[in-house]
């Protein structure tokens, strides 16, 4: 059997990440499986298989007055994310489809970490996602670790399944997996915040664990600072990693029509 040489087998990995990252500039949220050089293995939402998780619905990233707005905010308007969430929880609501949140909350106890990664220690120093207590609900109306207004009437529907809360990015210090197992869960639409840390962590963390994973990329967001672009950094590993991306458009299609079928 003939095998590429080095040189080759480097060209055509080039090639490769040249052809995804042509793809994915410029698209303004939306990320197109055309002409990437890539496959595009596509995901089936099947009743009573497929969820809505969304991530981080709170108000520390989606609103005016969060904390993060300030890197942030450009972006969620840019891609019109707060309203692409709630369009995904109407149209996973009216159908029937099982909803997750995985919140981030950080406790008193929390702030007594030994280390901390670069966001984790920014994110205790503006006091991003505080709650006074894991039992404790004072103060945590309207603060910055609460939900975005318009989706309580989603989340606080008494079906929405709200996991105890991620620390870091990923679900490993939460128990959504557990949930979603226990509803027979093997299929997730994954939106929510932030595009290339709890987002990304949650999707790469639920295809390890053997779900089949799709993205919304307009229902996220990310920071976008001088010499750093969360963002894009997001659409590059979704298109990589994940079963399949699309906008919020053609995903709320896809859930209604999934109900009719």
């Amino acid at each position: 059997m003939k095998t590429d040489t080095p040189k080759t087998t480097r060209r055509n990995i080039l090639a490769l990440a040249a052809a995804a990252a042509l793809t994915i500039s410029g698209i303004g949220g939306v990320v197109h499986a055309d002409n990437s050089g890539l496959p595009d293995p596509g995901f089936e939402i099947v009743q009573g298989k497929t969820a809505l998780l969304v991530t981080d619905p709170q108000n520390d990233f989606l609103s005016p007055d969060g904390v993060s707005w300030g890197v942030v905010g450009k972006n969620v308007e840019a891609n019109g994310t707060v309203k692409h969430i709630d369009q995904l929880f109407a149209a996973a609501k009216a159908t029937g489809m099982p909803v997750f949140v995985s919140p981030h909350y950080y406790y008193p106890h929390d702030h007594g970490w030994k280390f901390e990664g670069a966001l984790e220690a920014l994110m205790h120093k503006i006091g991003m996602f505080n709650r006074k207590g894991a039992l404790k609900t004072a103060g945590l109306e309207g603060s910055g670790a609460d939900w975005l207004p318009q989706y309580k009437k989603y989340i606080d529907d008494g079906k929405t399944v709200v996991t105890s809360p991620h620390k870091v990015f990923g679900p490993e210090t939460n128990d959504l997996v557990l949930q979603m197992r226990k509803q027979g869960i093997d299929k997730v639409i994954i939106a929510g915040m932030s595009a290339n840390l709890c987002t990304e962590s949650h999707m790469r963390a639920l295809i390890e664990q053997g779900f089949e994973v799709m993205v919304v990329t307009d229902a996220t967001a990310a920071a976008q600072v001088p010499g750093y672009d969360g963002y894009q950094a997001a659409l590059t590993n979704y298109r990589m990693i994940a079963s399949h991306v699309a906008d919020t458009k053609s995903t709320v299609a896809a859930i209604r029509a999934s109900a009719v079928n």
